[in-house]
Order: structure tokens, then sequence, then C-alpha cells
């Protein structure tokens, strides 16, 4: 690994005798993981049927490392949603969060989204997830993934964070800022990270993570948690971040972290001088390449303090729509469902969503997913969305159809083949095993595949 000379000048120079440790470690093969989606499997029985070779990541319960000669990307297992793949380290921050169900969490920059599929797990169901990235790019893989982790409690947001603390002040119970930065603890697993090192300079990530984290703050209700994180090393982008948001903030302290694991205290020593060291950075931490198995990361945990009133809300005019334009909604619930869904429901044009309850309005801002997305209505009719399967449970659904993971029909129906089978007439929700992968609409002998055409597997994969 060829590395830029200003960076191991640098690192050289703090790392001191620790340098060659670090040197020594990323000789070796770069750390891959994988996290269980346990709103769809338990990690016992994700253990039980998985073909891969796994060992546990120690600071979280549902992660696993895996060898570099698996590729569990391409096992239909990954289709139906069941893991997502994740370097390991990168599986603490939200773990430190300390997120309950029924909390309100925002995940600021949340692209491409493995730290949000994390937060919606721990909030089974309950509460809500603002995921925000202000890439329309990147934007997209956050709704996939999402999408396809089967979250329905989730907004998806595409703005900058200062516009959007105007819609949400002092309303989160949790926010995770995993912060642009230099990308340090991604030059072992990724080139481009070490060819974009001197674009995205120490000093111009630094302008960034001041101005989210700013707007983080005025986002946060009293008494709440707030953890920043970094994939890099530079102390600028980490404790100096730190020190120059609480000189700012007095209302923040630092918070308490785990200390076990080998994660490493902060090194409060290589802040400059002229920066004032306010808080115990003992209780931040940092997570080495040569100390974990992982890629490395920094993370500090910052609580609010309870004095002030949170702010309230009212129910905004986007709300307000004609209940009798969701009939056809009600029909296909009525039709195809054992229970169906409680709501409450938004129609925006002809896309359906399933909201949170308690959300402000967001008119005026760029919101791919307001809510579940549900499916369309179009000419008095209602099609559902692969959305809408991957968040189901095969037992609330009148028509199914299982394939065990050895039927050559699971491969068939992932490249959106139509399947010559028999059964009853109307729309059917295709699993593997029990765990959804789409929707199928039953015609006499055959099903027609409604597989996203985005989605489907090709042919070699």
């Amino acid at each position: 690994m060829r590395l830029p000379e200003k960076f191991r000048a640098r690192m050289e120079y703090l790392l001191k005798e620790e340098w060659q440790e670090l040197l020594t470690a990323w000789e070796k093969p770069a750390y891959q993981g994988l996290r269980v989606n346990t709103l769809k499997i338990s990690v016992k029985d994700f253990q039980a049927k998985a073909p891969f070779i796994m060992e546990p990541v120690p600071w979280t319960d549902d992660g696993f490392y895996i060898t570099g000669t698996q590729r569990p990307g391409k096992h239909p297992f990954y289709q139906a949603g069941l893991f997502y793949l994740q370097e390991p380290s990168a599986m603490a921050p939200v773990v430190c969060l300390g997120i309950k169900p029924g909390d309100r969490v925002l995940d600021l920059c949340a692209a491409p989204g493995g730290k949000s599929t994390q937060i919606a797990t721990l909030l089974q169901g309950q509460g809500m997830l603002v995921s925000n990235d202000n890439s329309a790019e990147r934007v997209k893989a956050l709704v996939w993934n999402l999408e396809h982790w089967g979250a329905p409690n989730v907004v998806v947001t595409n703005e900058v964070p200062e516009k959007l603390a105007g819609y949400f002040p002092q309303f989160f119970d949790k926010i995770l800022v995993d912060a642009p930065c230099s990308g340090e603890g991604m030059f072992r697993r990724d080139e481009r990270a070490v060819k974009s090192w001197a674009e995205y300079s120490t000093t111009t990530c630094s302008v960034l993570q001041k101005d989210i984290l700013v707007s983080a703050a005025k986002m946060l209700r009293p008494g709440g948690k707030l953890l920043y994180s970094t994939c890099t090393f530079a102390p600028e982008e980490n404790e100096g971040m730190i020190a120059w948001f609480l000189e700012r903030n007095p209302e923040f302290t630092i918070d308490e972290l785990p200390s076990g694991y080998n994660w490493q205290p902060g090194r409060p020593e290589w802040l400059e001088d002229t920066i004032e060291r306010k808080g115990d950075y003992n209780k931040v931490r940092r997570l080495w390449p040569h100390k974990v198995k992982g890629e490395g990361h920094f993370m500090a945990l910052l609580k609010k303090d309870e004095a002030g009133m949170a702010a309230t809300y009212t129910k905004g005019a986007d709300r307000e729509i004609d209940e009798g334009l969701l009939e056809p909604l009600q029909d296909f619930m009525d039709d195809n469902f054992i229970k169906p869904l409680s709501g409450p429901f938004l129609l925006q044009r002809h896309y359906v969503y399933c909201y949170a309850q308690g959300l402000p309005s967001l008119k005026g801002l760029k919101v791919p997913r307001p809510g579940w997305y549900l499916g369309t209505i179009r000419n008095n009719r209602f099609e559902p969305s692969q959305a809408l399967a991957m968040g189901l449970k095969l037992e609330n659904v009148k028509r199914t159809l299982s394939l065990p993971i050895d039927d050559i029909t699971v491969e068939r129906y992932l490249k959106r083949e139509t399947l010559m089978l028999e059964g009853d007439k109307g729309w059917t929700l295709v699993a593997l095993e029990e765990f959804p992968l789409g929707w199928g609409k039953q015609t006499g002998n055959f099903i027609k595949n409604y597989y996203p055409p985005a989605w489907r597997i090709m042919e070699g994969r």
C-alpha cells in the first residue's frame, strides 16, 4: 500500500513506536463483516442457517467477521435482507449511542445506510428514524438499503443539515453524526481513499464537520445524546473537533463510552496548545487497526444538559388528505392481508406511505421517502411496492409462496422470470423460506413476476 508522504510523516511523528505496529497490521488483509437483520431473523437462527464461516464481533451481538474468500453478497439470504455487509469497527458507533425502541433518532450523514439499518434494527419498529444525506446520488443507495432491510418506521431526507435543523429543533432523543472525513481508516480496504486523501484534506473536512455539528446540536432535545464518529486518524477531525464544539456549546459534556475490546482513549496531547481541552478525553475512544480487528474509528458521545424546554410541533398541512382517495389501499389490504396495516397513511400524488406518529411537517424539504413506501394508486387500483413486501411477515399475508433454499425457482424469481406454478388467483408474497423476496401475481397456471427490474440478479452473478 503506497501511502501519501504527508500522511506518513504526520502519523510517524504522532504515533512514534506505534507507527510500525500500524504498518505491520496493514500488511494483513482487511477485515470483512456482516450484521444480522434481527427484524427478520434471530442471530441464533441465522447462525444455524447461514453457510458462512463466521466469528463474532465482540462489541455487538449481531455482528460477525467473515473471511475474504467467501461471497455472502451472492447468497439468496442477502436478497432476502437477512444481513448487511459492514466493516466490523463501523458497527461500534450505533451500539454506543444507547438506542431503545420508541426513540426519535436522526442519522445525519447516513448514506449508504449501514448505520441506519443498524439503528432501525434497534428501534424494532417503534419510534422513528430520520435518515438524511445531502447527496442526491448517495441517497439512492440509502433508500435501497433501508427498503431492502424492511425497516417500516423510517423517513429519508436529502438536505443540508442547516436546513434540516429549521424543521426539527430539539426534536431527537439520539443523533448520530458519522461525519464525512479524510477517510484514513479506509486506506487498507479501498485504494480510492488513498488517492482522494489530498482532495478530502483534514482542513476541508474540518469545515464540513463543524457545520454539521452546529446543526446537529440544534436538533437534539435537552437530555439527549449525540455520537460523533469518523473513520480517520487525524486529531483535528477527532479530539480537536470535540474540543472546538465543547468550547462553543457549554450545555454539552463528554459521556462515557465502553473501555473494553482494546478500544483506546483519546489523544488530547495531540491537540494544539491553543485549543482548550474541555472535557474528559479518557472517555472518547479510538479503534486502531493495530489494536482491534477492524479498519479503525473514532467515537465521542456527547450529552446535552437536561435544562431547557423541548420544542412543540403542530400537524403539518401536508398531512391533510381525503381518506376516500385511499379506498384502493383499503381494498388491497382487505383482499390480501389477514390484519390490515393501521397507518396513519400519506398520499403524495399517486404514492402511498405509512408514516410515523408525531412527525412534524416536512413541507419544503426534499424527502425521497416520507415513511414506509407502500405502493401506488393509479386508475383507482393499488399496486404494492417492493418496500412493502420486504417489511411484511408471511403470517400476515393470505397468499404466499414459500420456496426452500435449494429450489431452482428462487433463482428464477430473482432473475424476474415468470413462474409456471398454479395457485389461487391474486397478489402473492414470494418468499425464501419464511423471508419475503417480493411480489408475484397469480394468473391461472403461472405467476407474473413483480420483482423490481433494478434488483434482479444477472447471469453469472
